[in-house]
């Protein structure tokens, strides 16, 4: 190579470097904040958590559904993991395809290769273009943007911990369980100091409370994840103990058998007495079907 040559070469990789590089340490930083946020017990900013991405829009957990919910604002994406017949882990809530794509059967009897030649469907049940994707492009989509809650993953987490390895995306993840800490630890206590762990705590059901004391006693978790179908399970004084113990609280307004009845649905006609009741109850992650309105709500709120 003539040394002009080589000279046109170094200066045009000092560009890419120059052009890539803030935005690689942008979207790092972004991610941090996020992170931060998450493990400040004192903020009061509210974390919104899109529920199998933008499924309104996009397939659900698809890897477009999830980067129009980036594009949103979110604070993380919660997507479904499932295990395929040659081991690889993909994105899908149900265990068949039925549902979910334009085939048929039990995601575990097929290969990867095969589920790439299915197309996903809509919301409402329509075949569209887009496809099946791994649980490795969906963390390289969200690398350095947001926090990926992986659900139905438990069983899977051992893979799944290679995936985040090998996407250098360990700090983005957070996995739940609603087992008890002594269970949890003796199945996954290798892993609680690597990645962020929640577990949880169904309210209406005996010794939730005791279920509590014992993360916080042992473990000190950075949020709860409460389901109730009652209100009154979700009472105040409970509430206050999570918090003032160090640890946040996470509603779902998904639908009203998991909040007393304080839904998205019933944001559209009250979003006070969906969204605003949340707050109430010392909330500070929620879990959105309907992302936009509540970011909308919150910012209106001086919650964002």
């Amino acid at each position: 190579m003539k040394k002009a040559s080589k000279t046109s070469f170094f200066l045009m990789l000092l560009l890419l470097l120059a052009t890539t590089t803030p935005n690689l340490f942008a979207q790092e930083t972004h991610v941090n904040e996020i992170i931060a946020e998450l493990k400040n017990p004192k903020s009061t900013k509210v974390l919104v958590v899109a529920h199998r991405g933008d499924w309104r829009n996009f397939p659900e957990n698809s890897i477009e559904g999830i980067k129009s919910a980036i594009e949103m604002g979110v604070d993380m994406i919660e997507i479904d993991i499932h295990k395929t017949k040659d081991g690889k882990l993909v994105l899908m809530h149900d265990k068949t395809l039925d549902r979910t794509t334009n085939g048929k059967g039990n995601v575990a009897d097929w290969t990867l290769d095969s589920l790439k030649m299915l197309y996903l469907k809509s919301g409402i049940g329509v075949k569209t273009r887009y496809k099946i994707p791994t649980l490795e492009e969906a963390m390289l989509a969200t690398k350095g943007k947001v926090l990926v809650n992986l659900d139905k993953c438990y069983a899977y987490f051992p893979e799944a911990y290679e995936v985040l390895k090998s996407t250098n995306t360990i700090n983005q993840a957070v996995m739940k369980s609603s087992k008890p800490y002594a269970t949890v630890q003796k199945e996954f206590g290798q892993y609680l100091k690597e990645v962020i762990f929640m577990p949880v705590v169904h309210l209406d059901k005996p010794g939730a409370e005791k279920i509590i004391e014992d993360y916080q006693t042992h473990y000190k978790p950075v949020a709860f994840e409460l389901v109730f179908k009652k209100s009154k399970s979700a009472n105040d004084e409970l509430l206050k103990k999570i918090v003032t113990n160090g640890s946040k609280v996470w509603v779902n307004s998904l639908w009203a058998s998991l909040n007393g009845g304080h839904d998205d649905d019933l944001a559209v006609t009250d979003i006070d007495d969906a969204y605003g009741w949340i707050l109430n109850k010392k909330a500070t992650l929620i879990q959105t079907d309907r992302p936009l309105l509540l970011l909308k709500y919150l910012k209106e709120q001086n919650r964002r």
